[in-house]
């Protein structure tokens, strides 16, 4: 299978629509990502960057973009770095997410995934992140 940053970089080759291109692909992958429309901006080893725009469906009842949409984007962006960073020889897992809500989302959300190159580098086959 093809590394995700090379697939990102070869869609966004595409003048002005390559990035919502690979953006809907990725979404396909799980389809639940489809649901906050996200706009990837970057991938790279060890970072990701995706904007979720705010719409009607990603508010909540106080007219901001809710918590649960910005878990999504942020678990997106952690696996969009995740496949453009793992080695061929290994596969990655979920194993959490701490979040803390520290003020409304008024405007488009960026979300930005890091990681530490160390943190890929275990004997094991199975990775969590």
């Amino acid at each position: 299978m093809a590394n995700v940053a090379d697939l990102y970089k070869k869609s966004t080759a595409i003048p002005l629509v390559g990035d919502r291109l690979f953006s809907l692909a990725f979404a396909q992958k799980a389809p639940y990502f489809w649901s906050i429309r996200p706009r990837f901006t970057v991938i790279e080893p060890n970072h990701a960057e995706l904007v979720i725009p705010k719409r009607r469906a990603v508010q909540n009842h106080l007219g901001t973009v809710h918590a649960i949409a910005l878990c999504n984007g942020l678990e997106a962006a952690m696996g969009a770095l995740a496949e453009a960073t793992i080695p061929s020889n290994k596969r990655w897992i979920p194993k959490g997410m701490d979040i803390s809500y520290t003020a409304k989302a008024t405007t488009d959300i960026t979300c930005i995934a890091e990681t530490d190159p160390a943190q890929w580098t275990s004997d094991e086959t199975d990775l969590h992140v």
